[in-house]
């Protein structure tokens, strides 16, 4: 007997397990139950499993029965004029919706062309396999699915128009394009989630070509006119917030122009965009270590107070003020209170980018690129109509990835272009590759979508035709202004005396192994006494028992605690961190001897 449960909890057993599935579904079907409720056979386990609980992904899918579908083109019709709704050919069984579980059990045909009598269900249109953001790639069925699924993600990344309030809100590190623009080549899916809205990327000329050796591996070129007359561009917000917090006694932080009495006073210099309030005024151009929020606060402990006196000179500063490397124009100010009643002062930074070396821009088919040049529109390749592309992109990144949805995305562009329509997309359902060739040629253009380039240097034509036309270019939030970082002396570690780590703090670049093997084949190799000196510490050592001796700098007298001073003590140079390894030892009760050996 095969046991049966009803989310997962047990209610009886079955005989005959898969002709009580068929019945289950005959039953569903002709609408005695419940259509939320899915089952599936575990043929491995014995068991069938019935779920009707909530939560879980469903997925509608036409009936099949005997290798026919269910839907007749009498149905699509009258769903196209309005005489049936969806619901009713839920109800009548023509649809219905499977959950993973009850998938196990189905036998599922993509077209039409596929269906055999073996299988149960169709799918509704083949692109329903991939998901949101993948069906958004034009021509995605000419690429591998691998590429795919890392360029779903990719298009998470890209800038756009996130949402048309953006001027309201106070949201962590966002970017907003400037100029966003509907692609040329999009899929249905563009209309459906409604694109147009919400842009995300801009139609740029593209030629496919090596140029002086800027574009090799995964760089790319970008035209400086184009830049110069706003490709890419594009602003990133910030926000910086603080609270009139409350603490115990009654005290409270407060928001103004700090007091030269006040302990960790800056400089008049750190204040100077601040108003009467405190808060930097709109609009102001702010640099590194400037401050936009004067605060003062009370001591951290109160036995920090002087005969219970609270004295200006022992309130802390407490401002919020820009870190290394960042700067901007304050391009709003909020003031308010939160939930607790406390006051709330928030501050947006906004700051333009304008593309530059090291930004990362990609396509719609995983084709991602890093900006190595900047070239003069004077020495760029251009066409016989005197087009220059506003991006060479390198052609070796093509037979490795086998993008070909890339290649044709570029015809597709050249054709919508040209004939001034945009041209569908669609993943499975596209315009096909021999209509966009007759077009092209109709058009005037080589069908193969190369076209005589000519030297911009030397005003020479090439003697290879170029790959070029039109396709939907994205910029990505991986911009280098947002990751430079370098760093000579600053903040330290209490415990180890090596630099901090992080960027935001100003902390160190830590060198490993590979690191250290590029300075050494660089020629570089005095980088490295610089890099692993970062904790060079003078300790003085007892020759008698290797153990660490003292140096009393008020007496100038060197002394062993175990030996006395009786004894030769050495002063050596040693990493901070050989030292903690030492007293770490030491606290395990092992005796660690250093033995000097000199040199004659």
């Amino acid at each position: 007997m095969t046991d049966i449960f009803l989310n997962e909890k047990f209610i009886g057993t079955a005989e005959h397990p898969k002709d009580f599935v068929k019945q289950f579904r005959a039953e569903r079907r002709r609408g005695a139950l419940p259509l939320e409720l899915n089952f599936t056979y575990d043929e491995e386990m014995d068991e069938i499993l019935l779920d009707s609980t909530r939560g879980r992904a469903r997925r509608p899918l036409i009936v099949l029965e005997g290798g026919k579908s269910k839907l007749t083109e009498k149905h699509i019709e009258d769903l196209k004029n309005g005489e049936i709704k969806w619901e009713k050919l839920v109800k009548e069984g023509i649809i219905e919706y499977i959950d993973a579980a009850e998938e196990e059990n189905c036998y599922i045909a993509i077209n039409d062309e596929d269906v055999t009598k073996e299988h149960t269900h169709q799918e509704i249109g083949a692109i329903v396999i991939l998901g949101l953001l993948t069906s958004l790639t034009p021509y995605a069925n000419y690429g591998p699915g691998s590429k795919l699924i890392k360029e779903s993600k990719m298009q998470k990344q890209a800038l756009g128009l996130y949402a048309t309030n953006f001027l309201l809100r106070m949201n962590t590190d966002v970017n907003i394009l400037h100029y966003p623009q509907i692609p040329i080549t999009k899929s249905f899916m563009h209309d459906v989630i409604s694109f147009d809205k919400h842009p995300a990327g801009q139609n740029i000329v593209i030629a496919v070509m090596s140029y002086e050796g800027y574009n090799m591996e995964d760089a790319i070129i970008l035209n400086k006119a184009s830049v110069d007359r706003g490709l890419a561009r594009s602003s990133y917000f910030k926000p910086f917030t603080t609270e009139e917090l409350r603490y115990q006694g009654g005290l409270v932080d407060e928001i103004s122009i700090p007091d030269k009495e006040v302990k960790g006073y800056k400089s008049e210099k750190d204040y100077r965009l601040l108003e009467e309030d405190g808060i930097v005024y709109t609009g102001a151009k702010v640099k590194e270590e400037d401050v936009l929020i004067g605060k003062i606060s009370p001591p951290r402990f109160l036995g920090e107070f002087e005969e219970f006196s609270i004295a200006a000179n022992i309130k802390r500063e407490s401002s919020v003020s820009l870190n290394h490397g960042e700067n901007g124009i304050v391009d709003m100010t909020l003031l308010t209170e939160n939930e607790e009643g406390n006051r709330l002062v928030q501050i947006r930074l906004r700051n333009q980018r304008i593309p530059e070396i090291g930004d990362k821009f990609a396509s719609r088919h995983l084709q991602k690129g890093i900006v190595s040049f900047l070239a003069p529109v004077e020495d760029i390749p251009f066409s016989v109509s005197g087009i220059t592309p506003d991006i060479i992109f390198s052609p070796h990144g093509i037979p490795s990835r086998m993008s070909i949805s890339h290649l044709i995305e570029i015809i597709a562009g050249k054709v919508g272009a040209l004939s001034g329509e945009y041209i569908d997309g669609t993943t499975f359902d596209a315009l096909p590759e021999k209509d966009l060739r007759k077009m092209l040629k109709k058009l005037g253009f080589r069908e193969n979508g190369t076209e005589m380039f000519y030297n911009g240097i030397t005003g020479q034509e090439f003697k290879a035709k170029i790959y070029s036309g039109n396709m939907y270019y994205l910029k990505l939030k991986h911009m280098v202004a947002n990751k430079l970082h370098a760093r000579a002396t600053g903040k330290i570690q209490l415990l180890t005396r090596q630099p901090i780590e992080g960027r935001s703090q100003g902390g160190g670049l830590r060198v490993g192994e590979m690191e250290k093997d590029c300075f050494v084949a660089h020629g570089a190799s005095l980088l490295l006494k610089e890099r692993f000196d970062s904790d060079r510490t003078t300790v003085f050592i007892c020759e008698e028992c290797g153990m660490l001796a003292i140096y009393d700098n008020f007496k100038n007298r060197e002394y062993c605690p175990k030996c006395g001073s009786s004894v030769k003590i050495s002063s050596v140079e040693m990493s901070y961190a050989f030292k903690l390894l030492i007293d770490e030892l030491k606290a395990l009760c092992i005796y660690p001897r250093l033995l000097l050996g000199r040199k004659y």
